[in-house]
């Protein structure tokens, strides 16, 4: 019986990029044990996309406007990578955390399976 999914971000300033999940996404947390803090994210959908080999992971946060939500992030310190743009199935852009890795951050504009 699955019960749900385990991410994992790979960093190299893992406390940097633990804080900004607490302090600026404000993302609910629990301590595993010696601050190594492991946080609640929303709903979650899997896609297995094609490629020339396997093996590639992204994360990619999904919100109801994109546009609003760079606004508030900006004003919060974040710094994004790129501007939005539109690629048809959603609106994209991509966040830089402060340890070096990138999160994708879209809205969809294709059926979701968040309720299903």
């Amino acid at each position: 019986m699955i019960v749900g999914a385990h991410t994992i971000l790979y960093s190299s300033d893992a406390e940097a990029d633990r804080a900004f999940l607490r302090d600026t996404f404000g993302l609910s947390h629990v301590d595993a044990g010696g601050g190594w803090l492991i946080f609640r994210l929303p709903p979650a959908e899997v896609a297995v996309h094609p490629a020339e080999s396997s093996g590639a992971v992204e994360l990619y946060l999904v919100c109801d406007d994109v546009e609003a939500t760079v606004a508030d992030l900006t004003g919060r310190g974040v710094v994004f990578e790129s501007p939005v743009s539109d690629q048809g199935w959603g609106l994209l852009t991509t966040i830089r955390l402060p340890g070096g890795g990138r999160l994708g951050l879209y809205q969809a504009r294709h059926p979701t399976a968040f309720d299903a």
